[in-house]
């Protein structure tokens, strides 16, 4: 259901603006056939978060189509030229440098970078915010930037890293799959962070683009010989703050 202005908002009026094939147009479907509450003051916060969506999704895509590596932290690689790499593997953004750049190089030189797969989450809701928002907004709003995991991302994103439990899924949705019996010399994979693409796909860096059984199969390589449990997709998701963020945007552009 979706709710604009405290009213039922009558998608049916809607949803034409988008052609059949948008992914825009499948969200707003499932927000509407959807049990949960689908909040928004204006229809330009809808707006907002189902660009947002589409771009997390787009952002996805174009990290499996480049050339970055799945390593470990403890193996993680960066450009140097735009990025200091920290003693953990995490890379901070070099003084001086301009974040929508630095941003921008993990696409141009994607075979300079190597990490894990929260990393690679991470860098994904950047370069869909750097596609929303003007270079000049990006840089003001995010003047310092931390890719690792959830522990260091910046505040205005910090809810891509609480997994909270929802009645329907949708098209750029942080999902996770648990591997309770991963091989302790194979920590990494322990599990898998996950952009939900739509139709039952999934992107995962270091595994690829794939539905749940594949995802699942390739976990079930890195479990102890004795293993009993198979890995399994979380019944939850993490999203960004989208209210705050387009707050952040419309003010930027009133």
């Amino acid at each position: 259901m979706v709710i604009i202005s405290s009213n039922v908002f009558k998608v049916d009026t809607f949803i034409n603006e988008y052609k059949t094939n948008d992914i825009e147009r499948d969200i707003i479907t499932k927000m509407d056939l959807s049990k949960e509450r689908y909040e928004y003051n204006s229809l330009d916060e809808l707006k907002f978060e189902l660009a947002l969506r589409k771009n997390i999704v787009i952002a996805a895509k174009k990290l499996n189509e480049g050339d970055m590596s799945f390593k470990t932290f403890r193996k993680s690689i960066c450009n140097l030229h735009y990025w200091d790499r920290t003693d953990e593997g995490g890379f901070i953004l070099k003084k001086g440098i301009t974040p929508s750049v630095a941003i921008e190089d993990i696409s141009i030189n994607s075979s300079k970078y190597g990490t894990e797969c929260a990393t690679a989450m991470i860098i994904i809701y950047y370069q869909a915010l750097l596609n929303i928002f003007s270079d000049k907004l990006f840089n003001e709003v995010f003047p310092k930037i931390a890719l690792m995991n959830w522990h260091y991302i910046d505040d205005k994103l910090e809810d891509v890293g609480y997994l909270e439990r929802h009645s329907n899924y949708l098209p750029g949705d942080r999902r996770y799959f648990s591997n309770p019996d991963v091989n302790p010399v194979k920590p990494e994979w322990q599990g898998e962070n996950v952009i939900y693409l739509d139709n039952g796909i999934y992107f995962g860096h270091g595994i690829g683009v794939g539905n749940s059984d594949k995802i699942i199969s390739e976990l079930n390589e890195f479990r102890t010989e004795d293993a009993k449990t198979s890995a399994y997709i979380l019944d939850s998701a993490a999203r960004p703050d989208f209210k705050s963020l387009f707050d952040i945007y419309n003010k930027f552009h009133s």
